[in-house]
């Protein structure tokens, strides 16, 4: 028997009864579309991590303060940033000494209310260098940066994020214009381009950039450092620059060999690689999940293929006595379950764009439906039609044509 009349027949046989048909192929529409969606925003959420991840900067590392546990591996003695061991002689040690170091800026944080007319807004102060925005590859959308002449003589002057200056001066240019932190007056001389959220869900444009002397002085009235930003040559000496940042401290800092270091360096490779593995493991979690419901589906196919055999016993006994083989039998009934899974499987997929497109627009979660995952959810829901409907059909060619006539 050919295929074309096997699905004829296939047909026939799921038109007497489509509402079960439908029922049946429900689990499989409702499994393939939550595999869709679900390495949709997955896929999504893993895209969007790494972008954020890379608006850090190019071949950006971090040095931080803070002392490891016993052996360099163990619990955290005291949490990254908690202590005061780098100073401003170790960056320009840094920038001096480090041949594989291609830009390097000091960084404190302080936070303040900031004030314009009748406008206000509480924000995160950042006092750094001009060399930070070059690291972090961040634009002026207008006005300028600050100088190394501003951060030697501490001037109160700023550079405004893209949400501080659209809340303190609803759409009007800062630029030029004098705002008040905490009370002390700082000219806007700059306005930077929009970034969007960070790796951990925070806004990065909302934020005062200052030079960091002034923000020492007016604002945290200490000389220590909370982080340094490094911009490597290029990507394949990030590693070396790591070397020669880490033995250039440790030799600073009179670090004996065995001793652990005090300081933390991190690179974006870490993030990125840390990120990719939370994603990648809640993407596998929630497509497991998704899975169950899938072979929930199958099982339901093997459920209603078996009522149909029962049901279909003189059929199957007729059809023998005038000479159709078991192999025949086998086949009929295997593309009629390979027929629901796959139907089931186009208007799963069907539903799992409709579904990802829905989250993306509601909940304003990024996601990507990718063809690889579309191919695996649909193959995935055929392999289940013929897997679980091939013991019905080797149930119905094994039958006895005359007990198969013989039964009421």
């Amino acid at each position: 028997m050919d295929l074309l009349l096997s699905l004829k027949l296939a047909w026939r046989a799921l038109a007497r009864n489509p509402l079960r048909a439908s029922l049946t192929m429900l689990g499989v529409i409702i499994g393939v579309a939550a595999v869709v969606a679900t390495l949709a925003i997955g896929q999504g959420a893993r895209a969007s991590v790494q972008a954020q991840i890379a608006s850090l900067g190019s071949n950006v590392i971090m040095i931080m303060p803070g002392t490891g546990g016993p052996g360099g591996g163990g619990g955290i003695r005291m949490v990254m940033g908690s202590s005061q061991t780098l100073t401003i002689d170790d960056v320009e040690a840094i920038r001096k000494e480090c041949p594989s170091v291609q830009s390097i800026a000091w960084v404190v944080r302080a936070a303040g209310q900031v004030v314009y007319g009748n406008q206000n807004w509480s924000t995160g102060l950042v006092g750094t260098t001009p060399d930070y925005l070059t690291i972090r590859d961040w634009v002026i959308a207008d006005g300028a940066a600050f100088t190394d002449s501003d951060v030697r003589n501490a001037a109160k002057v700023c550079i405004l994020g893209a949400t501080v200056a659209e809340n303190l001066f609803q759409g009007a240019n800062p630029v030029g214009e004098t705002i008040r932190i905490k009370d002390l007056p700082f000219k806007v001389v700059g306005v930077l381009e929009r970034k969007g959220g960070s790796a951990m869900g925070s806004d990065q444009d909302d934020l005062i950039i200052a030079p960091g002397a002034t923000i020492q002085r007016k604002f945290l009235s200490r000389n220590f450092i909370g982080m340094v930003f490094v911009s490597a040559r290029s990507a394949e000496l990030i590693n070396p620059a790591i070397e020669e940042i880490s033995g250039l401290l440790r030799q600073r800092h009179k670090i004996r060999p065995g001793q652990d270091d005090d300081f933390f360096i991190r690179n974006q490779a870490e993030f990125a690689n840390a990120a990719e593995q939370t994603s990648r493991t809640m993407t596998l979690l929630l497509s497991s999940i998704a899975l169950v419901s899938l072979l929930v589906g199958g099982i339901g196919i093997m459920n209603i293929m078996l009522v149909s055999v029962t049901e279909r016993t003189r059929e199957i006994g007729i059809r023998m006595a005038v000479g159709a083989k078991g192999g025949d039998i086998l086949s009929q009934f295997l593309v009629e379950s390979a027929f629901l899974s796959l139907v089931g499987g186009a208007l799963g997929v069907a539903l799992g764009l409709v579904t990802s497109m829905v989250i993306s627009s509601l909940a304003h979660w990024p996601t990507i439906v990718s063809p690889a995952s579309v191919a695996l959810a649909f193959g995935f829901s055929a392999a289940i039609g013929i897997f679980f409907g091939f013991y019905p059909a080797r149930k119905a060619s094994l039958q006895d044509p005359i007990e198969a006539l013989r039964y009421e």
